[in-house]
């Protein structure tokens, strides 16, 4: 199994793996290694406290594997680059290449880092910075500092009459929890709008 992203979804999906009694197990992270503990100054790391430090955790899902497998299975840098059909269309490895953050915040190859990692089964679990920009701007909507479309907690409506927002695309990358939670509301509020009673 080879598990793309990391945080909470990927700590899931590599426990679930485990438990579904898989016989290897990878973790590509995009992003290098965190380090150890926070920059109590915030001198160099742009993660200085109190803002929510940026550090190397050991969550369930990481336990678990390095108790079953006798290592952590993040691997940091690594880029996803193809995915390897065995002609029968599944897949049977991923194609990937070692990246490094330029002085720009860009990520660039490492030349001659390529490998292929066999999988009979990949998982992606990747995050997001904010919705697809190309739809925010064809419905001329409204933003907050981070992208995400702006709209209010008591109705989910955004600056567009008639389009509403709710989950990751308002509130930006969060739990599954969240998302339920404002799908519900904005149903009614959407109900409500349509001429219902809004439950």
């Amino acid at each position: 199994v080879v598990v793309i992203g990391g945080g909470d979804t990927g700590t899931d999906c590599i426990g679930t793996s485990l438990r579904h009694g898989c016989k290897s197990l990878i973790n590509f992270e995009l992003f290098p290694a965190p380090p150890d503990e926070q920059d109590k100054r915030g001198e160099a790391s742009g993660n200085p406290w109190p803002l929510w430090p940026r550090i190397m955790r050991v969550d369930y899902g990481h336990e678990e594997a390095s108790h079953r497998f006798g290592a952590d299975p993040r691997t940091y840098s690594v880029l996803s680059k193809e995915f390897v059909s065995d002609g029968a269309g599944r897949v049977r490895a991923v194609k990937t290449v070692q990246v490094e953050v330029g002085p720009d915040g860009r990520f660039a190859e490492v030349e001659g880092s390529e490998r292929e990692h066999p999988a009979d089964l990949v998982i992606l679990a990747m995050g997001f910075r904010h919705p697809e920009q190309e739809i925010v701007r064809a419905l001329r909507l409204e933003t907050d500092q981070r992208s995400n479309a702006k709209a209010s907690t008591s109705d989910y409506k955004t600056s567009a009459p008639g389009v509403f927002a709710a989950g990751d695309c308002r509130r930006g990358q969060s739990l599954v929890v969240w998302a339920i939670n404002e799908g519900r509301g904005v149903a009614k509020s959407v109900d409500a709008y349509l001429g219902g009673k809004g439950w």
